[in-house]
């Protein structure tokens, strides 16, 4: 039975009262080789999708008896493995985004662009029939990873605009990669922008490209973010940090699909899936006007939010391990049980991230293949009486942490008259390691002199 589906062309159900736009909708498909039938309204389009299997649905929104939502929501209701898209009226993107979250694969606006038609279809039929997630790629059985991972098999399926919350160095991109691979777009290209590092005065150009003479040094047409994510997907990474003059066009080019380079008389149609990521409380800045409320709504249709490692506490021994096998390379190396206990009770400010810096650190440091607790010279930033304004800031990461480590140092050297061995004792670490951080963090005795190793 499955072979002969196979073999016989694609199934499309196109559902809209209008005779025109059926005919033309019909017409198009049938030119791509697809099967089409047809139903008016939603009792007929319920009644098919029952009785057939169909491997697209198209339905417009407004019909005589209800609207294209109540088709969105029986195909979700009763698991039928059909993705469905919505037309709606042209700037009603209220209905659009109400739909994506009610679980619609796509949108088109009206008038419908062939194009863009087209893409849509092809992007739709490309679906795998079941999606497996790669587990490498997030770590853990946790309640809130299982969550996590269960969020990004469903919205793998969709073209919705998905936003990633969560703080630095908790996976945001890893989650977004995961969200490609299992999808539609897995062998399109992914295109990942920092939006926090890019000028402001070249915004424009850099997501939106340029033609030749468009101003001075454009000695050539050159596409942008979103032409070089045509037919895959762009990754929006700290797209808080987005300037609002930039976020009114981003807004636009997401909503109309199409995107106009500077200097360019005309506009071009762009396939593009959009995922957003911060570690900003993006609603919160909506609130304080840095960041506008229509294009939160249109970007945050699915949110994902990574937990913090500090919440997967039994998670750790597990991915401290798996990120030990990957940097030991064929060397054996391995973790003491004092060693893991400190890493379960540490809360990792830094996430993962933090995380596989401790153990590449560790690794240099161990001596016989084992890993002690002395080793991932942790720093409880929660205890320290003396971590105040110098180091309320936190970012970037890596410098807050040496902060408080070389803080940390001092304190224990200058209560011991820095003595180092001494020092060592008092922080619960060996001569060694003592005398590698304070080479690393530049820590010299303002005497001169140092005690015997």
């Amino acid at each position: 039975m499955a072979d002969n589906h196979r073999a016989n062309p694609p199934a499309v159900l196109l559902v809209d009262d209008e005779q025109d736009i059926l005919e033309l909708l019909e017409l198009a498909l049938l030119k791509m080789g697809l099967k089409v039938d047809s139903a008016g309204n939603v009792r007929e389009a319920r009644a098919k999708l029952t009785a057939c299997r169909y491997d697209l649905c198209l339905t417009d929104m407004r019909m005589p008896d209800g609207d294209g939502l109540q088709v969105v929501q029986h195909i979700m209701q009763n698991n039928l493995d059909v993705p469905v898209a919505v037309i709606t009226a042209h700037g009603n993107m209220e209905n659009a985004v109400t739909a994506l979250k009610a679980g619609a694969f796509d949108y088109l606006a009206k008038p419908v662009s062939l194009d863009q038609l087209r893409a849509l279809v092809k992007s739709a039929l490309k679906l795998p029939q079941t999606v497996v997630p790669d587990g490498k790629a997030l770590l853990g059985h946790s309640p809130a990873m299982q969550r996590v991972r269960d969020l990004i098999k469903r919205v793998a399926r969709s073209q919705a605009p998905v936003h990633i919350s969560g703080e630095s160095g908790s996976g945001k991109e890893l989650a977004a990669r995961l969200i490609v691979q299992s999808g539609a777009r897995h062998d399109q290209p992914f295109v990942a922008v920092n939006c926090g590092a890019i000028p402001a005065n070249l915004m424009e150009s850099e997501f939106f490209g340029y033609k030749k003479g468009a101003f001075t040094g454009a000695d050539r047409d050159r596409g942008g973010f979103f032409q070089a994510a045509h037919g895959g997907t762009l990754f929006l990474d700290e797209v808080a940090d987005l300037p609002l003059d930039m976020q009114v066009k981003l807004l636009r080019a997401i909503q109309e699909k199409r995107v106009r380079k500077i200097g360019a008389v005309g506009e071009e149609d762009v396939d593009v899936r959009i995922i957003s990521a911060t570690h900003h409380d993006l609603a919160e800045w909506v609130r304080q006007g840095k960041f506008r409320q229509d294009l939160y709504y249109r970007l945050n249709v699915i949110p994902i939010e990574m937990p913090a490692l500090r919440e997967m506490h039994e998670d750790i021994p597990e991915i401290a391990q798996r990120i030990l096998e990957r940097l030991r390379g064929n060397v054996k190396v391995h973790f003491s049980e004092s060693a893991l206990h400190e890493l379960q009770n540490y809360s990792f400010p830094g996430n993962v991230r933090e995380l596989e810096n401790i153990i590449e650190r560790a690794l240099a440091l161990c001596i016989g293949g084992l890993i002690e607790k002395q080793d991932l010279l942790l720093v409880p930033v929660e205890h320290n009486p003396s971590a105040g304004a110098a180091l309320s800031s936190k970012y970037p990461l890596p410098e807050y942490l040496d902060r408080v480590e070389k803080q940390a140092l001092l304190e224990a050297l200058e209560q011991t008259g820095f003595n180092r061995t001494a020092a060592a004792k008092l922080l619960g670490l060996t001569f060694r390691t003592m005398r590698y951080r304070m080479e690393r963090l530049c820590i010299k005795n303002p005497g001169g002199t140092d005690d015997a190793d």
